[in-house]
């Protein structure tokens, strides 16, 4: 029969174990913000102001000149001052009180952006601090379209993103969005207000391809494709605005065409190599794309010929003179 007291150890072990583990779990999720430049004021748990007792921050002990009593006094914190601070109680070091003090700001202004690069399914709106908190943030973002409060589903990657439907086109009615982003510092929001076309900006045209044209000196052929993103390029057609230049000059030169994804370029330097970029627009509304992926080309230009000069002409001649040798000559002797 198997013997029952080391199941029972075991059990008590574990007990100890789950204990220890929750408190300390508790010990660690015990955490202090406090804004940069701040003064800071740390209490020992519940021990009495005047009780003998040991700071640490990450595991090194803190001069006696930081303390007031058992209170820890840090003053103007700075970032670096971030960590995780623990108090023993007098020469023991059992450990009294412990937490992580993270040092940041307040959220500044957010900066919002809506955007509609898919046209005429919705648009989507992204975020970001201007400057860093160096806490943890949450945003909130809120759509109302009239009087009606729309969802804005967020995208997994990346995480400043949301993407809202249209329900109804080519409606009048503005939207407002309001983006409201909070820390344990403080909170600051920013609001657009805007109509639907506003906001539409195509992505840029893709495979951009520029090829010189045989036996044309002076002419590029150049191809491109609509923005994958953009959906109904036959409801909503998009024109094209083409900017090209020779490496060795500054100054673009821009076409913009109302249809069709090509263009010759029929004024380009002979021999000189290019530098081209198309964007994108609606026919009718919004904003252009950025520029395109640019794409490098060289006009054709006619294979040299070998040429012989007249020096190297002589040179041969020269040379296949003074190696010549003429058959000896054969001397007939008379007999008699």
């Amino acid at each position: 029969m198997a013997n029952p007291v080391p199941s029972a150890c075991c059990v008590v072990l574990a007990a100890v174990v789950v204990v220890y583990a929750q408190r300390h779990s508790q010990q660690d999720s015990h955490i202090q913000y406090e804004r940069v430049g701040a003064d800071v004021t740390m209490k020992c748990g519940s021990m009495d102001w005047d009780a003998a007792v040991t700071w640490t921050a990450n595991g090194t002990d803190i001069d006696e000149s930081h303390l007031n009593g058992s209170y820890l006094i840090l003053k103007n914190v700075d970032l670096t001052q971030s960590g995780q601070y623990s108090c023993y109680e007098g020469s023991s070091w059992h450990l009294k009180y412990q937490t992580y003090l993270r040092v940041g700001t307040p959220p500044k202004d957010p900066v919002l952006m809506c955007r509609s690069n898919n046209y005429p399914k919705g648009f989507y709106c992204s975020w970001h601090l201007p400057t860093p908190t160096y806490i943890p943030n949450s945003f909130n973002i809120s759509v109302v379209h009239g009087t009606r409060e729309m969802v804005c589903e967020k995208d997994v990657f990346p995480k400043n993103r949301c993407h809202i439907r249209y329900l109804q086109l080519f409606s009048t009615v503005k939207y407002k969005v309001t983006l409201t982003v909070t820390n344990a510092l403080g909170k600051n929001s920013t609001t657009l207000t805007f109509d639907e076309f506003a906001i539409v900006k195509p992505d840029p045209p893709e495979s951009v391809v520029a090829k010189p044209v045989p036996n044309n000196p002076r002419r590029l052929e150049v191809s491109w494709q609509n923005p994958s993103s953009w959906p109904d390029p036959e409801s909503f057609p998009l024109k094209f605005f083409l900017r090209y230049r020779p490496l060795i000059l500054d100054q673009w030169q821009h076409v913009e065409l109302s249809d069709g994804t090509s263009h010759t370029i029929t004024d380009a330097y002979a021999g000189k190599e290019y530098i081209i970029q198309v964007a994108a627009k609606d026919n009718d509304i919004g904003t252009w794309s950025d520029w395109s992926v640019a794409v490098h080309a060289t006009p054709w230009t006619e294979e040299p010929k070998h040429l012989t000069t007249e020096a190297q002409v002589t040179e041969t001649t020269s040379a296949s003179t003074s190696s010549f040798m003429p058959p000896p000559t054969t001397k007939i002797c008379d007999k008699g």
